[in-house]
């Protein structure tokens, strides 16, 4: 073997040496990398979520569950938090929803306020609201006949609520003034004394109702 032949072997050999420790580095540099993120995924992904949701379970259990309302035999009749179809005139009616009331499509129609489509479904649903509460259609909230964002938002202005209380009293065989309190029971403020509007909770006012007409059941 030549001068060159031994030359060539050596610095190939030196090159599969570098090339090995060079591999041998980047595994290594790989190393902390994966343990760093696994160590993420099992403390961020599973340890705070299950204390985090262990916590909130003992300090709320009611919201953690969904803030579901039940009947007297423990049937899920809705949560507070979500809007639904009620129908009969002893019932409050909550604001229109585009998303039919479904919580899996929740959304708005989208529509600008220019657009002819929102105008006629607004005059058509005030025309109706007025027709339904007995009331001149510039007396109709617009609440009543607005969808909201998520169109699940079981809220009515204290306004609105009102307009419906000789209807619900009427349907249900009541006292005005015993509807009208239970209206203002179910009032809430604004979010500490200063953020949004005073609101009317819906879902839980016909709930509330319900259970007013059960009592007054023989």
């Amino acid at each position: 073997m030549n001068r060159s032949a031994s030359t060539s072997t050596s610095l190939s050999r030196e090159a599969k040496a570098e090339a090995r420790v060079a591999s041998l580095q980047d595994g290594a540099s790989w190393r902390p990398a994966i343990g760093l993120g696994l160590a993420t995924l099992l403390l961020a992904g599973a340890v705070y979520a299950g204390i985090a949701t262990g916590f909130a379970g003992l300090a709320y259990p009611t919201q953690a569950e969904g803030s579901l309302l039940r009947d007297g035999n423990g049937q899920v009749r809705g949560s507070a938090w979500l809007s639904q179809p009620f129908t009969g005139d002893g019932y409050f009616q909550a604001r229109p929803s585009a998303a039919n009331y479904d919580p899996m499509a929740a959304a708005g129609s989208n529509m600008a306020r220019s657009n002819p489509a929102l105008a006629e479904r607004v005059a058509a649903s005030t025309a109706t609201v007025a027709a339904r509460e007995g009331v001149a259609p510039a007396q109709v909230p617009a609440d009543l006949v607005t969808q909201s964002a998520g169109g699940l938002d079981p809220q009515l202005s204290p306004a609105a609520a009102r307009l419906q209380v000789a209807r619900v009293a009427r349907a249900r065989g009541l006292p005005v003034k015993r509807v009208q309190a239970l209206v203002q029971a179910h009032t809430e403020g604004r979010q500490w004394g200063l953020f949004g509007q005073p609101r009317v909770n819906v879902v839980t006012l016909n709930f509330a109702l319900d259970h007013a007409a059960a009592a007054k059941a023989p």
